[in-house]
Order: C-alpha cells, then sequence, then structure tokens
C-alpha cells in the first residue's frame, strides 16, 4: 500500500511501499476513501507532539470503507463506511473511563499520532472507536467531521446551552462547521481571522455570522463565549477582554503558542479559561445527532495522497478556506 509518513520533526512526509495490515482482534481493516488535513498534523510534522510513533502514518479523520472484520467485531461488517476519529483507543479501566471522561484516560492511544492514520491506501482500527458515516455526506465532505467537526462540537458545549453571543477565533475547518451548527441554533457568532484575511471574513459571511474581522479588533459586543481554534496563545488575553463578566473563554486546539502573561483583571468577575482535550464517543454521537437536525455543508479543498505536503503547507499558510482532504485511490 502507499503511505505518506513521518520521518522526523521539522521534514516532509515521505512516500513509502508497505504491507497491506491485517486486523487484530475488534479491530477492521479499512479501505481509505478520503482523510481530511488537520492542524493537529502540522503539530506533529513540527516537533510539537511528543513521541510520537516512530514512522507514523498521520492524520485522523478518516472515511473509508469496512474491507474486514478481525476476530469479535460484530458492529461492523465488510462494505460498511466508517470513519475514525482522533481517539482511537482507551483502558477502559482507569477513573476517567469509568467516569465517562475516557478523553483524559492516560493510556489514551491516538490516530495518526500513536496509531497509524489515513494518509494511505489502508489502515486498520479498533471498531469500538468507529463511526457510522451518514449518508448524506460523501466521502470527502465527510472527511472534516471527524476532527474539526467533532472538536469544534466539544468546545461549543463547553460554553453552554445558555451562550447567545460566541466568538470564534480562528475560522479554519472547525469553526466553518461550527459556525453554520450555531447560526441554525439562532445563536449570535462573531468571527474573528488573521488580520486583513478577507477571504476568510466574506466566507464567514456567507455561512452567516453576524460580523466578521480581524482578531486584532475590538468585538462588537461582550461575548458571552469566545472560542479559541487558533493556536495562538497571544488570542487568549484577548479573548478574555472580549467576554463579559461570567463569560468562558475556551481553547480548542491541542497545541497552542505561548500563552503571554496578562492582568488580572481581564480574567476578574468570575470570567472562565479552560481547555478541550481529544473527544469521547459520547461526543461524536451527540454530534451526528445534532447534524442530522441542523445539517452542515463542509467546504473541501481536495488533494492526491501525494500531494500531502502541499496539502500541509496551504494550510500553515491559509492558501484555502475550509478544508484540505486527501483523497487516496484505494485500488480494487
Amino acid at each position: 500500500m502507499k503511505a505518506m509518513t513521518f520521518t522526523r520533526a521539522g521534514a516532509p512526509l515521505a512516500l513509502v511501499d508497505r504491507p497491506v495490515p491485517e486486523p487484530g482482534p475488534g479491530q477492521v481493516l479499512l479501505r481509505v476513501r478520503a482523510c481530511a488535513v488537520c492542524r493537529t498534523d502540522l503539530h506533529l510534522i513540527d516537533g510539537d507532539l511528543p513521541e510520537p510513533k516512530p514512522g507514523v502514518i498521520p492524520g485522523h479523520e478518516i472515511v473509508a470503507t469496512v474491507l474486514e472484520a478481525g476476530p469479535g467485531v460484530s458492529r461492523f461488517r465488510a462494505g460498511d463506511r466508517v470513519g475514525v476519529p482522533w481517539l482511537g483507543w482507551t483502558c477502559g479501566a482507569c477513573r476517567f473511563c469509568h467516569r465517562g471522561e475516557e478523553n483524559l484516560c492516560a493510556e489514551a492511544r491516538f490516530t495518526g499520532y500513536t496509531l497509524d492514520g489515513g494518509f494511505a491506501d489502508y489502515t486498520v482500527a479498533d471498531a469500538r472507536y468507529c463511526f457510522p458515516i451518514p449518508l448524506a455526506y460523501d466521502d470527502r465532505h465527510a472527511a472534516p467531521l471527524l476532527c474539526a467537526g467533532l472538536i469544534g462540537w466539544r468546545t461549543a458545549r463547553k460554553a453552554g446551552d445558555d451562550a447567545e453571543r460566541i466568538g470564534l477565533y480562528g475560522f479554519g475547518a472547525a469553526a466553518h462547521i461550527l459556525a453554520q451548527i450555531l447560526v441554525a441554533q439562532g445563536r449570535t457568532v462573531f468571527a474573528f481571522t488573521r488580520p486583513g484575511d478577507t477571504a476568510a471574513q466574506s466566507f464567514a459571511r456567507r455561512l452567516g455570522v453576524a460580523w466578521a474581522g480581524g482578531s486584532d479588533a475590538p468585538a462588537p459586543e461582550p461575548l458571552d463565549a469566545a472560542l479559541v481554534f487558533a493556536p495562538v496563545g497571544a488570542l487568549v488575553p484577548k479573548a478574555l477582554r472580549d467576554v463579559r463578566p461570567g463569560g468562558r473563554v475556551v481553547c480548542g486546539g491541542i497545541h497552542m503558542s505561548e500563552i503571554p502573561a496578562f492582568a488580572y483583571a481581564d480574567l476578574w468577575q468570575e470570567r472562565r479559561l479552560e481547555s478541550v482535550a481529544n473527544l469521547t464517543r459520547a461526543d461524536g454521537d451527540d454530534f451526528f445527532r445534532t447534524i442530522a437536525k441542523w445539517p452542515v455543508t463542509t467546504d473541501v479543498r481536495t488533494y492526491a495522497l501525494e500531494d500531502a505536503n502541499q496539502a500541509l503547507d496551504d494550510l500553515r499558510h491559509g492558501r484555502f478556506t475550509g478544508a484540505a482532504v486527501l483523497t487516496p485511490d484505494a485500488g480494487g
């Protein structure tokens, strides 16, 4: 099979040939149909994520067809279409797993980081951590739902159901999906983009946000919640200043640059600052129920598997709106 593999921090991914993997107990063998490119893949390549699996195949927003179910798998069978997210395995025995907080499991394994992912023709995955994909979404447009959609939704839930005015800081793959849901729910959405990125601002307005501008601009009115998707630590104090007393700032990324010192006054009056770590399978179930009620459209730019490095570079430099998606030719 063809695969784009991580070699070392700072180096481009390498195209290699590997044997098609065999599914072990509890696993499914998958033919990859599409895999979205996430900013977390950039963090892996840049060395921001410690101790990846040596030679790991990145990619954790996978849409695939089941070719074979391993021993003990009854949930899926050959021919089913499934999605594979970032969370790929947890121990099921620790206190976090028992409390429904499996995203905090210390033994957790992650697709495209500590487990091989979807920048390849084929992959294997634990069937318990796969999701059925709604028929309304084709392979390419479903792929961003598996991380950008899921993490965006978990981040929004931390804002609270009573948050009516919500700011989205960074308007990429996650924000463009989430904005549609929030607008459909009747909330007022404000989009903060890179300063001067008029294309992203126009894109946000087309999706129904009430205001779009640069992240250096003050919020037009006090926000109930600020959801920070851009991995820019300097946005955190700014977001705290944008929320009302009692408002929340939620950081949705797995990695962020250093947060600069800020005045206690920015946090005072019971403003809250918290992060999102990964996702749970319950988040996925809730998200797919939500988009069945409020469907979303994903904006995608398609690349061949061999062009993964170009897709990553375009993502880094903000050369497209929405999400990049690799579409391997899985053959027969």
